[in-house]
């Protein structure tokens, strides 16, 4: 037996589905692995489609919860889902104002204040990294030096005002496994059962669910959310929005990949006038040694002319005749009397 429901990826549709307090209650006893007693839903966030943001739908939750040991505390739930890849600095900046937020203290004796006990529970539309478990719990603990666990400290109203547990739901990696309790309340956040021409509704095998009273109440709200127009429209209008989205992130894509092209391209440029300049170092260095070769010619050439006017003019002071002289350098009388200074 086949059964359609809406799709509670969308927020307008999670919304409506975690309004009903037994709802409620069965989700996040499943992700708590406690039985939840009693959940009151606090303020919530619902995206403004005409805000240029990613989505990041958000309800808190006080739930009074039975522990183990069969004691009863009252403890704060942060859900945040979203569909995107999300700065985690934004999950951050939301946890920093519940930590601040004087509805969320516990007043003791001597009018001391302590934090609610805090749980964040994230509903993520993709993937983190490269873990491949769909649901991964995040718990504190406490330490000595040498490592060794400090017992009754998760009991401590001071420690748990400061720190929080987390648990992370990858909805991408849901595939149809049943194999307990959560991986049936997760199943219908299970994007692979997704109807083939509509994406805004789920088809779910009914007999998995007909044995359990609270899935199959579960069930019945998410259909009535098929029939319900305004959050039909509400669907709508997620889609044309995560539309916009899509093709802003594809025109920065092709942008960045152009930029990216472009740095190459100038990487090669920049590369080709290194090597320009260094063919040019190279010439200017030979020009210098050439230099330095041409001068140490002209050197010598003054140098030989010196002793060749020595000479000359030793041997015009000793009586030899210009003619001689001339006969014996090789060179015209004219040449030899410029040498000598005559006229």
């Amino acid at each position: 037996m086949k059964i359609t429901v809406a799709n509670p990826i969308y927020d307008s549709v999670f919304k409506f589905m975690m309004e009903d307090e037994r709802i409620a209650r069965t989700v996040l006893s499943a992700l708590l692995k406690k039985e939840v007693l009693t959940v009151e839903m606090r303020r919530h966030e619902h995206p403004n489609v005409t805000r240029d943001n990613l989505s990041m739908f958000r309800i808190d939750f006080a739930a009074k919860v039975r522990e183990s040991d069969g004691s009863e505390r009252l403890i704060l739930i942060e859900l945040q889902k979203t569909w995107l890849n999300t700065e985690t600095l934004r999950f951050r900046r939301y946890l920093a104002a519940q930590y601040n937020a004087e509805e969320n203290m516990l007043k003791e004796e001597e009018q001391r204040c302590y934090a609610m006990p805090m749980v964040a529970v994230y509903l993520l539309g993709h993937r983190v990294g490269d873990i491949e478990e769909p649901v991964v719990y995040v718990n504190h603990k406490a330490f000595d030096y040498d490592g060794r666990e400090v017992a009754n400290c998760d009991t401590d109203p001071f420690i748990n005002s400061l720190t929080h547990d987390s648990i992370i739901v990858q909805i991408p990696l849901l595939h149809g496994k049943i194999n307990n309790r959560l991986d049936k309340v997760l199943s219908v956040f299970d994007q692979t059962l997704v109807a083939d021409k509509n994406q805004h509704v789920i088809n779910l095998d009914g007999k998995l669910y007909e044995d359990d009273p609270d899935m199959m109440h579960l069930l019945h709200r998410l259909g009535l959310a098929t029939m319900n127009a305004d959050l039909r429209q509400e669907m709508n209008d997620e889609d044309e929005y995560f539309s916009a989205i899509e093709d802003r992130d594809t025109l920065l894509m092709e942008a960045k990949a152009k930029l990216s092209d472009l740095d190459a391209q100038l990487s090669d440029v920049n590369l080709q006038l290194s090597n320009a300049n260094a063919q040019l170092s190279d010439v200017n260095s030979q020009l210098s040694n050439a230099n330095a070769q041409l001068s140490d010619v002209n050197s010598q050439l003054l140098d030989a002319n010196a002793q060749i006017r020595s000479m000359a003019q030793a041997m015009y002071h000793n009586g030899v005749s210009l003619e001689v002289i001339a006969q014996s350098m090789n060179c015209r009388i004219d040449d030899l009397k410029a040498l000598l200074g005559l006229s």
